[in-house]
């Protein structure tokens, strides 16, 4: 309307002026579509989960998973207690706070069996009060969901041994036979300075659907210290083989090992394997963000595609200098007993910091999706999220940008120690973090391939 009235009014003025208003309503369109062409464009809607726009502790550390019976229905968990489900492919969510008489203490790890459940991992805190000499991260703690994430069961438990800490879980389902396995570092004293208190990677399982846990046991040969730094042992994420082996690898003083079980978990390699070194280790110094790890992430194709069976690493270290953190991945067909060189898989130029990534597999396919933050368009510290795509077994990777608008980590708020991807049949739904608001948020992208 007010363009149309402003040249009406032409008609009051002389010839020269009306012709300087006629080429600037004929030039209107043409500046709309220029604008709107160099107004960045980015494939995938992005829903934000949860945002916390005051002091309190989270949301950060996002987990996600995915019914693959039904791949509308997703579960996420964020710290320190938060739950949220969709049934719509995640377009929407619920949230609600997790509760159990273990207390829920943060590392939330969501995962999704093969019978239409969901398992929510995290450590524990049973009374509430008192400091790190009391029973804060004195077990792991698992909470199962029959109904989408909607409810929780109170909660069963493995690794109770007092006075030792737990820290750092995962856990991966077994599609032969819905086994549960879990891995997890193990602290003799969190933070602790002494020489003789160690760090270590345990593992357990539950056969039961998460109702009971097998004895906790230690996998590792090199033990490592307990303050949760390049010197510990952390990053123990399993993944399960086509016949039934279990996979995980870790990382401890700028190196990453790997150990295998062919028997459910009973027993173990008597040495652990180099998959590769991770200069400058996994403690890792990032622009504007508290603190950062690039711990590695154990995958396996168990897909009927060509690269079933081989076995995937994925992490980041900075071989580049402490300017320049890169996403590496290696990948391994004789069952982790040799490893390819590591692959970039950022594939900008040099000298940016890519950082925080979480890989999965498409089960379906056979194809690599990784996650990560990524400043090669930014500057200063402001960050956005890729996805990069590998088809050909690692070897290559396509990266694209996913999220809407770059932020700026604020080094005062906890911006957590990881983010998360699942993806099948074609849908794929990362999650992560940003900083918003003064506060903190989660997002994901509706991503189908």
């Amino acid at each position: 309307m007010a363009v149309k009235s402003w040249y009406l009014q032409g008609n009051n003025l002389d010839r020269p002026t009306k012709m300087k208003m006629f080429m600037k309503l004929l030039l209107l369109p043409v500046a709309v579509f220029l604008l709107a062409a160099c107004q960045p464009s980015i494939p995938y809607t992005n829903v934000r989960i949860d945002i916390n726009r005051g002091t309190d502790y989270g949301p950060c550390e996002p987990s996600i998973a995915m019914d693959p019976n039904d791949n509308d229905r997703l579960v996420a968990g964020a710290v320190l207690d938060r739950a949220y489900y969709s049934d719509d492919g995640g377009k929407t969510w619920a949230k609600q706070t997790l509760q159990s008489p273990y207390g829920v203490w943060g590392d939330p790890v969501v995962i999704a069996d093969f019978k239409g459940n969901f398992y929510y991992f995290h450590l524990s805190f049973p009374s509430g009060k008192g400091g790190w000499d009391s029973d804060k991260l004195d077990r792991m703690v698992c909470q199962k969901s029959s109904d989408g994430g909607a409810t929780w069961s109170q909660g069963t438990f493995t690794g109770l041994f007092p006075p030792k800490d737990q820290d750092k879980e995962w856990g991966i389902v077994d599609p032969r036979n819905n086994n549960i396995y879990l891995t997890w570092t193990q602290f003799d004293a969190y933070g602790s300075a002494d020489p003789m208190d160690h760090s270590n990677i345990l593992f357990s399982k539950s056969t039961d659907d998460g109702l009971t846990w097998s004895p906790a046991l230690a996998i590792n040969q090199i033990p490592g210290d307990c303050l949760d730094d390049d010197e510990t042992t952390e990053g123990a994420v399993p993944a399960v083989g086509p016949d039934g082996q279990v996979y995980v690898a870790w990382s401890l003083n700028e190196r990453i090992y790997f150990d295998r079980s062919t028997d459910e978990g009973a027993s173990w390699l008597e040495e652990d394997i180099l998959v590769s070194n991770q200069p400058m280790g996994w403690d890792q110094n990032i622009p504007g963000v508290g603190r950062a790890n690039g711990l590695p992430i154990t995958l396996c194709d168990i897909s009927s595609g060509p690269y079933s069976g081989r076995i995937y690493v994925n992490w980041s270290d900075q071989r580049a200098g402490e300017d320049d953190t890169d996403v590496w991945i290696a990948y391994s067909d004789d069952q982790g007993e040799t490893w390819s060189a590591p692959i970039r898989v950022n594939d900008d130029s040099p000298g940016k910091h890519q950082f925080f990534p979480w890989a999965t597999i498409d089960q379906t396919t056979g194809y690599i999706y990784v996650v990560f933050y990524d400043r090669r368009d930014q500057p200063a510290d402001h960050t956005d999220v890729y996805l990069a795509t590998s088809k050909d077994g690692g070897k290559t990777f396509n990266n694209e940008k996913i999220s809407e608008f770059s932020f700026k980590p604020n080094p005062e708020v906890f911006f957590g120690d990881y983010n998360n991807i699942v993806a099948h049949d074609g849908r794929v739904r990362p999650i992560w973090t940003q900083t918003e608001e003064n506060g903190l948020s989660i997002w994901t992208a509706l991503i189908d391939k």
